[in-house]
């Protein structure tokens, strides 16, 4: 894994991102979004070598392309863990897409996130729901986003991905976690960038 980092070293507050490689172009306008907030805060952009493997919290079949579903979650999680090495800090978590679903998923696994920012997750990922209902999340605050047109697909699994993402929310909401749910305009490929700064805003309480 590479480790991009940005912003304050200073700050009390970290960010950790899991990046792939079609996040690299993209990365310097999101962490120009970020500043417009005008909150202090430093980022950790770790880059996964196995998008599909190095955030799946458990094995499952292709939904789309041939390309299956690893369960390396695990590992990328105990190599993010070596991040959080000042408790007097405050951590965050957020991701796009699978690093989104990932972000949740580590939030079930340890207490140590403030935070999770989770936009357009891909929460219709097999069984994850059914995770959520029988295990807590164990953070503050969840942001959750999804473009508008993201359910429109002829792919079953993935057109789920709306109502999936509704009932994430009202479940968290419910076990009194502080949480929104943010549509944007688009597909899930639409301004990812913009997308992820808006997430990490609102979880640092801007």
């Amino acid at each position: 894994m590479v480790i991009y980092e940005y912003g304050n070293k200073n700050s009390n507050n970290i960010l950790i991102q899991p990046i792939g490689d079609q996040d690299l172009g993209i990365i310097d306008n999101e962490v120009h979004a970020i500043n417009e907030y005008t909150i202090d805060y430093y980022l950790f952009a770790v880059k996964v070598d196995d998008w599909n493997n190095d955030l799946s919290p458990w094995e499952a079949p292709a939904v789309f392309g041939n390309k299956g579903f690893g369960s390396g979650a695990s590992d990328t999680l105990g190599e993010i863990m070596k991040l959080i090495t000042d408790q007097s800090k405050d951590y965050y978590i957020g991701g796009y897409s699978l690093a989104g679903l990932f972000s949740l998923w580590t939030a079930h696994q340890t207490d140590v996130f403030k935070g999770v920012a989770a936009a357009s997750p891909s929460i219709w990922f097999p069984g994850f729901l059914d995770y959520m209902r029988k295990n807590d999340l164990r953070t503050e605050r969840v942001y959750l986003s999804l473009g508008d047109n993201e359910a429109k697909t002829r792919n079953a699994v993935m057109s789920t991905v709306a109502d999936r993402i509704q009932e994430a929310n009202e479940l968290l909401n419910r076990r009194g976690i502080i949480t929104t749910l943010e549509w944007n305009k688009g597909n899930h490929f639409k301004e990812t960038d913009l997308r992820m700064a808006k997430g990490f805003g609102w979880i640092l309480g801007a």
